[in-house]
């Protein structure tokens, strides 16, 4: 067990040297339980995190929200006749305050399906608690992207938080 914590330590240590991409970060009127479980539930994934143009690939969804554990998901690009494929590793999860972990990307079924890890991974930390009134969600990435595509990849998160807010107005 010493050297699974010895690989956590390494890869969290390497990934926290990354550059801040961007946060998003939004208050829902939910309940603090409501808000975690939408983030680690497979079947709540698989209807909200993907942006609001977008859907989430059948049977893409993967979620092991403990530390070590896998998560995965793919999203239809049907404009891009693709699918966007992303996983990785949880680094750290502390209920209903912190999930964090790598995030690779790929457009290959491949290594999506071989979990092959990018050179390029980035670490996306995201940070729960409650507030009056419901509860607050922030989302932050931290890696390398190429020039101007912080602000893109900002405004895709914004699309996915504006989808788990159609979640929530649905009764999920």
């Amino acid at each position: 067990m010493s050297y699974y914590f010895d690989v956590i330590y390494q890869i969290r240590k390497e990934l926290c040297m990354r550059e801040l991409l961007y946060t998003v970060e939004r208050s829902y009127p939910v309940s603090i339980d409501r808000l975690w479980a939408a983030w680690v539930e497979p079947k709540a994934l698989e209807v909200w995190y993907c942006p609001t143009d977008l859907s989430v690939e059948k049977d893409s969804v993967q979620n092991e929200a403990v530390d070590g554990g896998i998560w995965t998901v793919g999203v239809s690009v049907p404009q891009a006749n693709m699918v966007a494929y992303f996983f990785g590793i949880y680094t750290q999860v502390k209920e209903h305050e912190l999930l964090e972990h790598t995030m690779t990307y790929t457009q290959s079924f491949e290594e999506f399906e071989k979990r092959v890890p990018s050179p390029v991974e980035h670490l996306v930390s995201i940070e729960f608690k409650e507030v009056d009134g419901g509860s607050w969600v922030s989302f932050t990435q931290f890696g390398e992207l190429p020039e101007g595509r912080a602000p893109q990849a900002k405004a895709g998160m914004e699309s996915y938080f504006d989808n788990l807010r159609k979640y929530f107005e649905t009764g999920n």
